[in-house]
């Protein structure tokens, strides 16, 4: 199994839609994404380092109230 790595901001938007997401939309300072009442904001970055990453995976888990491991993450 490989190590996560580094996602483009384009690529974590269609892996959160693909998980149920809508948007991106546009907030004040930031962009954010929709799932029934939750919002997550979404960084500008080109590119998301992996600890950047795995921090916002973290926070989709809680929405989601599951764990989304590297190889499901991989296959979205």
């Amino acid at each position: 199994m490989s190590p996560w790595k580094p996602c483009k901001r384009r690529d974590f938007i269609k892996k959160l839609r693909k998980l149920g997401f809508k948007g991106p939309y546009s907030g004040t300072r930031h962009q954010f994404i929709v799932i029934e009442n939750h919002r997550l904001a979404i960084p500008s970055n080109a590119e998301y380092s992996m600890p950047q990453l795995r921090i916002m995976i973290r926070e989709v888990e809680e929405i989601l109230n599951r764990n989304i491991n590297l190889n499901e993450w991989e296959k979205l």
